[in-house]
């Protein structure tokens, strides 16, 4: 279920599917690094004003499922216009910082981005560009990230597969919301 909160900045509604708490897993495979499955948390937040905040935390993952080492951290922030034109500008902790443009597509919760503007420390990795496309299928959020370095062509390197965050006290606002002439018997309910 997709809520719209009363505080959402209105110009940012077409992005509302990304709104919450996500975790989930993922496989990551590009040439020079490796190949592993990873675990992550990615968190868009908002706080009235016209951007979503965006956080994203991701970790190796040992053939059990168990956390290794973390893998990458990333935080930016998500706009979009009136023509569904979408702009992320990103920071990651490997010290690449990013400028993203692509658009909502139509009629769908699915976001294509690719690289604008890309800036590197000197001691951050090979990096010259990227893609990546978000969708909102079946409740859960999904996504595929490409990159490019000088040595390799642009390549999928990333992808992930997350589910929404319950919390405490998204079950007690959907319980208050509940009409009160519910069946009480359980069973009933579901007739």
């Amino acid at each position: 279920m997709i809520e719209i909160p009363s505080d959402l900045h209105k110009d940012l509604v077409p992005l509302v599917f990304l709104l919450g708490d996500w975790a989930g897993v993922g496989v990551h495979d590009f040439p020079g690094s490796e190949k592993c499955n990873f675990g992550q948390e990615v968190t868009f937040s908002h706080d009235g004003r016209d951007f979503l905040e965006y956080q994203s935390r991701t970790w190796v993952l040992d053939n059990d499922g168990n956390k290794v080492r973390p893998l990458e951290t990333e935080h930016g922030f998500w706009r979009i216009d009136a023509d569904r034109k979408v702009e992320v500008v990103m920071t990651r902790d490997d010290g690449v910082v990013e400028i993203w443009y692509g658009e909502i597509a139509d009629k769908k919760p699915q976001i294509d981005l690719v690289t604008d503007a890309v800036a590197r420390t000197a001691a951050s990795g090979p990096y010259s560009g990227g893609k990546r496309l978000y969708g909102y299928v079946n409740s859960d959020l999904m996504w595929v990230g490409e990159k490019q370095t000088p040595e390799v062509e642009l390549r999928p390197y990333m992808s992930g597969h997350l589910k929404k965050v319950v919390t405490a006290e998204d079950v007690e606002r959907w319980a208050k919301a509940l009409p009160d002439d519910m069946p009480d018997d359980g069973i009933a309910f579901f007739k």
